[in-house]
This record gives structure tokens, C-alpha cells and sequence, in this order.
């Protein structure tokens, strides 16, 4: 069985992909694996970092859709009002851009090393943007 891993500022976190919520979203990330970019802290949306994505399309909709994304989960926000983007909740959040709330699709959530994963808002915070790989190893 294939294992999904999240590396972010140097920790690593288990996951697992929400196949059943968001088989779309879940499919297009896949097959963009391994996924290496960096995570800044969020502008508008409380506790969280993200990927900028700008005009990327991944060619999918809404599913499995939230604006308030617990901590450890990703969402992805296919585009439209603002630009498209990654988000990992660390503590609250309220997902929103310049333009208003947002709403994105549920697609991954963290499994191990939760307690590691308050350290990584004040890093990418005060250090300045950090490097994420997500990989299935």
C-alpha cells in the first residue's frame, strides 16, 4: 500500500488523500506527485499557509468544499474570483482572500505529528517561506 508523505520546513507528517469526498481533486493533485513548491503565511484567512498558484487549473470544480478548514486539512481553491491556491490550516481559519470569503475543496488531511504542526505557522510567519514536498513513498 502506497504511504503519503508531507514534508513541510523539515517535518515530516503522515496523510491520507479524501478519495471518497473529492475523488476529482484527489486525481488531479496525484498525478501532479511528487509535488515540491514553498508555503507562505496566509494575508486574509487566520491561521494558515498556502501555495500560490496563480493561473494554475487543475480542471476541477467544487467538491467537498469548505471555508473553514480544521487543522491539518488542505484545500484547494480551483480558481475563480482569486487566484488558484493550497491551503493547510495550522489553528483557525477562515479561508478568504482580498476579494471576500472562499470556499475549497477538502482533499487531504495530516495523520501524524499534529502536535509539530503549530510549529510551522510562526516559522513560515517570521522565517519566511518554507519548502513543501508531498510524495507517496
Amino acid at each position: 500500500m502506497t504511504k503519503l508523505k508531507v514534508t513541510i520546513a523539515g517535518i515530516e507528517f503522515d496523510a491520507r488523500f479524501e478519495e471518497a469526498a473529492a475523488p476529482k481533486t484527489v486525481a488531479a493533485f496525484r498525478a501532479q506527485m511528487p509535488y515540491k513548491s514553498q508555503v507562505v503565511h496566509v494575508r486574509w484567512s487566520g491561521e494558515g499557509v498556502w501555495i500560490p498558484l496563480g493561473e494554475t487549473d487543475f480542471g476541477v470544480d467544487y467538491e467537498n468544499h469548505t471555508s473553514y478548514p480544521a487543522p491539518g486539512q488542505f484545500i484547494l481553491y480551483p480558481g475563480g474570483i482569486s487566484e488558484t491556491e493550497i491551503l493547510l490550516a495550522y489553528g483557525g481559519v477562515h479561508f478568504a482572500s482580498k476579494m471576500g470569503q472562499l470556499a475549497g475543496n477538502h482533499f487531504m488531511t495530516l495523520t501524524s505529528n499534529l502536535d509539530k504542526l503549530a510549529e510551522i505557522g510562526p516559522k513560515v510567519l517570521w522565517e519566511g517561506a518554507q519548502e513543501i514536498l508531498f510524495e507517496e513513498v
